[in-house]
């Protein structure tokens, strides 16, 4: 294993409804210079469409700031940075060529593959518990029946007789 799995999953995260990972990380991963790995991007621009990566927007950078995901702005270098997909960076395999970038896009893509499943077993087990909360809030409404039915069986027969006494009265 050429990198930590966990400096992988930490490095992967959700911008725009994506995973993605930052250009700094994964040049980082690659053993290569971020304006390296960025220039390789750039001179195969054809090879990176929008869902593969995109640009993330100061208000972006500042909220992954304010969340603790980066320290500060500074760890960008002074600019914004770019993020790929899974798909991109699997393309960044066919612009990176060296032995390394090569296993650690394997790694990744292993990682990914990894997360997918488990999102997909957590989809399962949120459908069987939503199954189970509507269940039980339809038993709940009869349990409160059933309660209501015990509590005026309990009553005691003095609080019965309180409402008005039983039988002939004469004024």
């Amino acid at each position: 294993m050429l990198v930590a799995e966990g400096k992988i999953v930490r490095g992967i995260y959700l911008m725009r409804g994506k995973k993605v990972m930052l250009d700094k990380d994964l040049a980082e991963l690659y053993g290569v210079k971020p304006i390296r790995l960025r220039e390789q991007v750039k001179r195969n621009k054809k090879r990176f469409p929008a869902d593969f990566m995109f640009q993330l927007t100061a208000k972006e950078v500042d909220l992954m700031v304010s969340q603790n995901a980066i320290p500060s702005k500074k760890y960008f270098g002074g600019h914004f940075p770019y993020v790929f997909t899974e798909q991109g960076v699997a393309m960044l395999s066919s612009v990176l060529n060296s032995d390394r970038a090569i296993q650690v896009n394997i790694q990744i893509m292993r990682i990914f593959t990894r997360l997918r499943e488990i999102m997909v077993s957590h989809a399962d087990l949120k459908r069987k518990i939503e199954a189970i909360e509507r269940k039980f809030q339809a038993h709940d409404q009869k349990f409160q029946l059933v309660f209501e039915a015990i509590r005026k069986l309990l009553e005691s027969p003095d609080e019965t007789h309180k409402k008005g006494s039983i039988g002939f009265h004469s004024d």
